[in-house]
């Protein structure tokens, strides 16, 4: 039997060697175009960027080596032309241009695809290249050499294209990614590509997103690459990661079936519509085996794979069945790992199959033992039987053999439930008892039961948050520094306490960090008698990555750039002392605590240097700092761990009443409660606010009535007490407007108007109010009068009398009586 193979890379030069296992009895002829064969093409970024030094270390086998071992006749430089399937031949040309043919008894086609290459204007100028091989490989490097490359850009955020950014950036070059995307990794979902973005920018790479290429220009100074929208950006060197194209000319010139996604047809035996011509790897088109859709795969997996089948079916007959290919895939970037399996939520929408998601976010390994690192995963199911659909992962350490399992369960079409009853090997520095992926199946499986009702990040972003209560969960350290506009903190260990605080008219909406403290919240909620409440999923880590826009280059840098309002240490100033305080594998809130904590026991000039894995502590610190008035030093990251330097600063910030003139605070009397007075008390008190000046509400008579709670408590009145609670507005949405009221339609008018306009609420500017510091203050005289209770008012209101007032008044410079 003489077996001939078109491609002498992954595919084909697995299949050579497994038909020589099979039989000695075989003719077994390998051609290949290039020079080399089976070698590394996943390792030539590297080479690239000089982490790998020796370039013999890409190659697995020469020809000749090849050859000799597994006695096969290696032609390279050596390229098929074109098949006579009738006549079962090949037509080959040689290295001298000359042709001949060969006859074979069995043909395997395995040759791969090529770079996509758009008619772009100046397309062909010198420093432009694409890699797919040794030979481009070759090319990229000497031009390297020959010339420094200060300057690079990649087009197109693909895995190859991410991996050549590191690595030209490794070898010294300030590298632009260009995608027409809206993210970079196309595998994965937005949320997840949202905390690549951010680790990219981190390192300093120059991002341009949902840009279009339209021409390339030879300058001077190197290669002018001008973009759709006007931009452009100067490079030394050009590199195309568009994507590739499947080699199909053979096949269909030789009049072999090809299938919908223009790839080469084969059947289940990797068979194609000749008898005799079998084919693998990037070039054949394969049914998913989710979506039941042919689809092209250009992965050395499954090219491996697929090669070990067909050669035992060219040798034994057709035996052996493909079971098809879900992508799974990984890549380094940076310091960070990008791992994707199975179909992310995106794919799914477009092929119309209902799904739900899962987020976690979680640690490596157990957070006492030292070097747990943040893992960032995200699966898709079925919301009729929990079969698992997709898994993703953004992380540092253990990525890998997460993302194998998780195919695992999904070749098999198995289930959430599946992920729940995988045995995992734990010991402290590899897992957790609960390990993240068992922990993806747990919050899967909430979901499914009706247990947590979810709210996806989109979801919360598109809702009018005047028809829900959106609560913060986390503490209120957490909460100050930084939360979800429009959203009220009520911790979660007070949540049984202050539950009246949360009307039941309306649907509730909980987040916290990850997710974690919001379910247990909803929990609460859920059997006290709430209807409707949901949990947003990924927490406010997830929710912020998403929503946060990517800069434009032009406005950000991968350096970190001190600001006024964080007291920048100058430099050079002497540090006295650097306590080091490690706060690595512990969740939000815990890093920043410990920060606060231990900057408690410092002196003055005296240095903290925390270390934490948590993605958003140095932001968070960053913020803390500005609110307390310590001076942020720097800020830096390092293989998934991120250290902050902070020194202690007795002076409050600029923005503290206490560093501001005495005669600078603003004072309010609100005595009326029309609802169109009690907004402009509000709207003037938060513009005070925001530049700096302490500001004082004090409530008097009718005015109480803008701070009462929603649902209030049960407390003892007397009767009048009682009248004035019949007769008064029980809280600020039953205030009416001073004029135009008409029974309550101008009223409902004016909210309407203001909701459609985007404009603030009367609570949502009250909210603003107690987050912005202001003070308010509730007349004991006039509470006592009108039978009310402190009970009844929110929670941030302090009681006072004539003598505060005119205290605060003392220290103001405008006093306002509305």
């Amino acid at each position: 039997m003489k077996y001939i193979i078109i491609g002498g890379v992954a595919g084909g030069a697995t299949a050579a060697a497994r038909i020589r296992r099979n039989t000695e009895n075989a003719e077994i002829i390998v051609f290949e175009k290039g020079a080399y064969i089976s070698y590394a093409n996943c390792g030539l970024p590297y080479y690239i960027g000089g982490v790998i030094e020796e370039r013999d270390r890409l190659f697995v086998q020469t020809p000749e080596a090849f050859g000799k071992r597994f006695n096969i006749d290696v032609r390279t430089r050596s390229e098929v032309i074109a098949i006579n399937p009738e006549q079962k031949s090949v037509t080959v040309r040689a290295a001298d241009g000359s042709t001949y043919q060969e006859t074979y008894d069995k043909l395997l086609l395995s040759p791969g695809a090529s770079p996509v290459v758009p008619p772009l204007p100046g397309i062909d100028s010198e420093g432009i290249f694409t890699l797919r091989n040794v030979y481009d490989t070759d090319r990229i490097k000497n031009y390297m050499q020959e010339r420094p490359v200060k300057r690079a850009v990649i087009v197109g955020g693909g895995f190859i294209g991410l991996e050549m950014a590191e690595n030209l950036h490794h070898a010294g070059a300030e590298v632009s990614v260009v995608e027409m995307a809206n993210q970079v990794m196309a595998p994965i979902d937005y949320s997840m590509a949202s905390l690549v973005h951010e680790h990219l920018q981190e390192q300093g790479v120059r991002l341009y997103l949902e840009q279009a290429v339209e021409a390339f220009e030879k300058t001077a100074s190197g290669i002018s690459v001008k973009f759709k929208s006007g931009v452009s950006v100067e490079a030394d060197l050009v590199l195309l990661s568009i994507g590739v194209r499947a080699e199909t000319r053979l096949a269909a010139e030789a009049g072999l079936k090809l299938g919908e996604m223009k790839g080469i047809y084969v059947d289940e035996y990797l068979q194609t519509s000749d008898e005799s011509i079998y084919a693998v790897g990037d070039a054949i088109e394969y049914p998913h085996p989710i979506t039941g859709k042919p689809w092209l795969n250009f992965l050395a997996g499954p090219a491996n794979r697929q090669a070990r089948i067909v050669a035992d079916n060219m040798v034994f007959g057709n035996k052996v069945k493909y079971e098809g290919s879900i992508g799974t895939s990984i890549a380094k970037v940076f310091e960070m790992t990008v791992a994707s399996t199975g179909l992310p939520a995106k794919r799914l929408k477009q092929f119309g199959i209902p799904y739900l998601s899962a987020t976690i976010h979680s640690g490596s390994h157990a957070g006492y033992y030292p070097g747990a690192l943040q893992m960032d995963i995200k699966i898709t199911f079925s919301p009729q039987d929990g079969r698992l659909y997709g898994a993703q992962i953004v992380g540092y350490d253990g990525v890998d053999k997460r993302i194998d399992e998780y195919a695992l369960v999904i070749k098999h079409q198995g289930t959430v439930y599946d992920l729940m009853s995988l045995e995992h090997a734990y010991a402290p520095p590899f897992s957790s008892a609960k390990d993240p992926v068992a922990v993806s199946g747990y919050v899967a499986g909430n979901i499914l039961s009706g247990k947590m009702t979810p709210l996806y990040w989109r979801e919360l972003q598109q809702t009018d948050l005047s028809t829900v209560t959106l609560v913060d969960v986390r503490t209120a350290d957490e909460f100050a520094l930084g939360t979800i506009k429009g959203a009220v903190n009520v911790p979660l260990d007070e949540l049984r306490s202050r539950m009246a605080d949360l009307p039941k008219d309306k649907p509730v909406y909980l987040f916290c960090g990850v997710g974690l403290r919001g379910y247990l919240a909803s929990n609460i909620l859920k059997d006290n008698g709430y209807k409707d409440v949901r949990n947003l999923i990924g927490g406010i880590k997830t929710y912020k990555a998403a929503v946060t826009p990517v800069n434009p280059p032009s406005a950000c840098s991968g350096t970190h750039t001190q600001t006024a309002s964080a007291q920048a240490q100058p430099v050079g100033e002497k540090v006295v002392k650097v306590i080091k305080v490690d706060a690595c594998g512990i969740q939000c809130p815990g890093p920043i605590m410990k920060l606060k904590k231990n900057m408690e026991d410092l002196s003055e000039g005296e240095r903290l240097e925390v270390t934490s894995t948590d993605m958003a502590f140095p932001r968070d610190a960053e913020a803390w700092c500005r609110t307390t008035g310590h001076r942020f030093i720097s800020k830096s990251s390092e293989k998934g761990t991120y250290k902050v330097v902070v020194e202690k600063h007795t002076a409050l910030p600029a923005s503290k009443e206490t560093s501001l003139p005495a005669d600078m605070g603003k004072t309010f009397i609100v005595f009326s409660d029309d609802l169109d007075k009690v907004l402009a008390t509000f709207v003037l008190a938060n513009g005070a606010a925001a530049t700096g000046k302490k500001v004082t509400l004090f409530f008097t008579f009718w005015g109480l009535n803008a701070i009462k709670k929603v649902h209030k408590p049960r407390v003892e009145k007397d009767i009048f007490g009682r009248m004035f609670g019949w007769m008064l507005p029980s809280h600020s949405r039953k205030l009416k407007l001073s004029k135009m009221n008409m029974g309550g339609m101008g009223t409902g008018m004016m909210r309407y108007i203001m909701r459609k306009k985007g404009i603030d609420s009367l609570e949502q500017l009250r909210q603003q109010a107690i987050d912005n510091g202001v003070e308010f203050i509730a007349c004991q005289m006039s509470m006592d009068v009108m039978g009310v209770k402190k009970e009844e008012l929110l929670d941030n209101v302090t009681l006072g009398g004539v003598a505060t007032y005119m205290e605060r008044a003392e220290q103001a410079n405008v006093n306002l009586f509305i």
